[in-house]
């Protein structure tokens, strides 16, 4: 990982091979520290050892993108989405998916299958919260998930938002019986007219247009490194950013989790990934209910083969509008085995000291590494800031190791998360 700092030895460390090795018990890190310190450039260092290793990168939701050439550079996927350039169809978990169903073994396929309908169910649930900017009430979570699986029962062939839509609207039985309304159509449209509104805004007529609204134009090659890159996303949108990005992770999870299925059956080659989830505070912002589809998917990851890292910049990202929620953000944390801090405020400190146990010493060097660079008179240029590269890895609540990291040539050229400010001289 890099040079410790006070001995100057060597820094070795990351989720996936100290799990194998039985050093930790999760495959699982958290990254913390302010932007422009080098939480980016520490990922790049993990992606391409493990990568070396024969771990396979995924990339699900490039914002800026900082991550794009270096997966070109592996000679991965590269997958663009943004409004006009892709389509994303929330329930269609890919190709593989649907491959489950050639599962012999009965009781394996239906653990298989039951798996992924719970995922579509948690997301879509997820996005339409989003939409109504308001938990689902019990009847319409249940309409919801009634009417997937009633057009879709073994994941073979995934509707599109208006076939939801109109399966909702045409009144069926079955849905008449989850409402409460039996005979009246009245009383049936009035319970789920905000359940519908919140689908038909994902649709063609909504705010994004086709978006959403038509087949999945490129789907994830399992075994091959993959970036999904979300740049053309409107940042200022915070609702659409989080439905893209919680799109892209449950598509990328649902993927891996088919293959290990698959390869349990003996029928692919069992793999293991390191899964990227940075800016994790989009999506957190944009609806209080998207933590529990996180607290989800990051908890089946151990048990498929996949590592990830969890990319913020504060605890305060994690402080979410009722304790019950930020107890559940806090576990991301609490839960990873390795985490590792950059530069911090001190009004941080409190935050962390009730995850971690910080000595003086760590919390002094962590608030000296928020400092901003310093301007050399003769040349008017900056150095790096003193910060810039520093971290302390610590595992559980034992004393970390204060770290810098140091980046080759080439990993400069793909880590540079300045591109938007590159000027002709």
């Amino acid at each position: 990982m890099g040079r410790h700092l006070l001995r100057n030895t060597l820094v070795t460390g990351d989720p996936i091979s100290w799990f194998l090795n039985g050093i930790i018990s999760n495959p699982s890190a958290f990254i913390l520290g302010q932007p422009g310190l080098g939480k980016t450039s520490l990922v790049h260092r993990l992606l391409a050892v493990l990568s070396a290793w024969g771990v396979v990168p995924m990339i699900l939701a490039d914002s800026r993108p900082d991550y794009v050439p270096h997966i070109r550079a592996l000679g991965g996927q590269v997958i663009t989405f943004s409004p006009g350039q892709g389509h994303l169809n929330p329930l269609d978990l890919g190709p593989l998916v649907a491959s489950l169903n050639e599962i012999e073994n009965e009781k394996a396929r239906e653990i298989a299958i039951q798996e992924m309908i719970s995922r579509r169910r948690s997301l879509m649930e997820g996005i339409a919260s989003m939409m109504l900017g308001r938990p689902l009430k019990p009847h319409e979570s249940t309409c919801l998930s009634v009417a997937i699986n009633e057009l879709d029962p073994e994941l073979r062939d995934a509707p599109l938002i208006g076939e939801l839509v109109d399966f909702i609207r045409s009144r069926p039985e079955v849905l008449r019986q989850n409402v409460l309304a039996y005979d009246d159509d009245h009383e049936y449209d009035q319970r789920l007219q905000a359940l519908l509104d919140a689908l038909i805004n994902l649709g063609p007529s909504g705010a994004y247009g086709d978006m959403f609204a038509q087949p999945s134009d490129a789907h994830i090659t399992p075994g091959v490194p993959v970036v999904f890159d979300i740049s053309g996303v409107n940042e200022n949108d915070s609702v659409l950013v989080a439905a893209v990005q919680s799109l892209c992770w449950n598509l990328g999870s649902a993927t891996v989790s088919a293959e290990q299925h698959l390869a349990a059956a003996g029928k692919r080659k069992r793999r293991t990934y390191f899964l990227v989830m940075d800016e994790l505070w989009r999506i957190l912002r944009a609806s209080d209910d998207m933590v529990h589809f996180i607290d989800t998917i990051t908890r089946l990851n151990r048990g498929r083969g996949i590592g990830q890292v969890m990319i913020t910049h504060t605890m305060n990202d994690l402080r979410l509008s009722k304790e019950y929620l930020t107890a559940t953000a806090w576990g991301f944390v609490e839960r990873s085995a390795l985490v590792f801090l950059g530069g911090l405020a001190p009004s941080e400190m409190g935050n962390l000291e009730e995850v971690f146990a910080l000595s003086s010493k760590e919390k002094a060097l962590m608030t000296d590494w928020t400092g901003e660079a310093v301007v050399d008179p003769k040349t008017n240029k900056a150095s790096r800031r003193p910060g810039a590269g520093h971290f302390i890895m610590k595992v559980g609540k034992n004393p970390g190791t204060p770290f810098v990291t140091q980046l080759t040539d080439l990993e400069f050229e793909i880590s540079d998360t300045n591109r938007a400010w590159e000027m002709v001289k």
